[in-house]
């Protein structure tokens, strides 16, 4: 059944909420390893059998020998909302080229970032976070990266998990964040099978990332920047209020990062530009509100925002006078997970 809980999107309490193929990333060479030194004899800074035949150590003036760096950065690619869509997350993966049949990181010196909210809803969240765990050790070993970033659903869960039915100050009354996990797809399997390690990665992600011009975020929001106006500032904020662990300073960060549709409407490309001024970028790509609902109407009979129920979502949506791309494809609403070769 269609996801149609994004409605309320402006109240944590309430229930908040595949990309078009792209060319698969090339992949380096090998490089062979340098030759082995003879014993006794310790590797030094230019070794000579590496060198070129009128390379001689002891003149001067020699110009610099230069050399390809097989573990230059190679391209960049964002993956949108999860929500423990573990199978999904793997075929859109490999249709892209990044992983290879048995799931293992096929993509070199690749960059591959994912915006957020692995868990909930779908029926594997920790197997996703898993996988990602698994890909970002893969591709370093084999000069790339696979970083991820804090969702709302991330902070969610770890706070369900820490403070379980604890009341905490909430606009509308009193609430847990038990409660409210579990009204917003919060599945007992993902909580039954959390360890420690999962809970130690999570509290650690980045809440924001500047990349090659990019601006990545989770949530279409600007209330990152009530925690700092530097991504670093920011970003330490953020691991503060989880490392303090006061449930009601980790609600009201857990709110803040739920609120979404900043750059939708008139005022969207002022919103952009404030998150880009403040934290650098030329353009924000973002998860967290699905495209069906930036594509539809704001509020309705109810004062519920409305859907597009016919958008096909075929990629990415880059709105906001080209200032914002959204990459949550609504998977948990018979859409796409999206995985996407940056910049569009």
């Amino acid at each position: 059944m269609p996801d149609t809980s994004y409605g309320w999107s402006q109240d944590p309490s309430e229930a908040v909420a595949h990309a078009a193929p792209v060319a698969p990333p090339a992949h380096p060479a090998d490089v062979g390893a340098p030759p082995a030194h003879p014993a006794g004899h310790p590797p030094t800074m230019i070794d000579e059998q590496m060198a070129p035949p009128e390379y001689t150590p002891t003149q001067r003036d020699l110009p610099v020998i230069t050399t390809t760096d097989a573990r230059a950065l190679g391209p960049l690619y964002a993956v949108g909302d999860i929500h423990g869509y573990l199978d999904r997350l793997r075929e859109a993966l490999y249709t892209t080229g990044l992983i290879d049949a048995e799931g293992h990181w096929a993509a070199g010196n690749a960059r591959l970032w994912f915006l957020g909210d692995f868990t909930d809803r779908g029926p594997d969240g920790v197997g996703v976070i898993e996988l990602v765990m698994q890909l970002s050790a893969e591709a370093a070993a084999a000069g790339g990266y696979a970083r991820a970033l804090m969702g709302n659903h991330e902070l969610l869960l770890l706070g369900a998990h820490r403070f379980g039915d604890t009341p905490v100050n909430s606009a509308g009354g009193t609430a847990s964040f038990l409660a409210a996990w579990r009204l917003n797809g919060g599945q007992t399997s993902d909580m039954e099978r959390l360890q420690d390690h999962h809970i130690a990665w999570m509290s650690r992600l980045d809440a924001a990332a500047l990349t090659d011009g990019h601006l990545l975020l989770h949530s279409d929001t600007t209330a990152y920047l009530e925690y700092g106006t530097t991504i670093d500032a920011m970003n330490d904020a953020v691991t503060g209020v989880l490392q303090r662990g006061d449930a009601d300073e980790c609600w009201e960060l857990f709110r803040k990062f739920t609120r979404r549709f900043a750059f939708r409407g008139e005022a969207g490309p002022q919103a952009a530009r404030e998150l880009l001024d403040a934290y650098g970028g030329h353009r924000v790509v973002h998860g967290h509100s699905p495209i069906p609902y930036l594509l539809g109407e704001p509020g309705g009979d109810l004062g519920a925002e409305q859907p597009d129920r016919s958008a096909v979502v075929e990629g990415p949506h880059v709105y906001a006078d080209d200032l914002a791309v959204a990459m949550d494809g609504g998977v948990t609403m018979d859409g796409r997970l999206l995985v996407a070769q940056l910049p569009l």
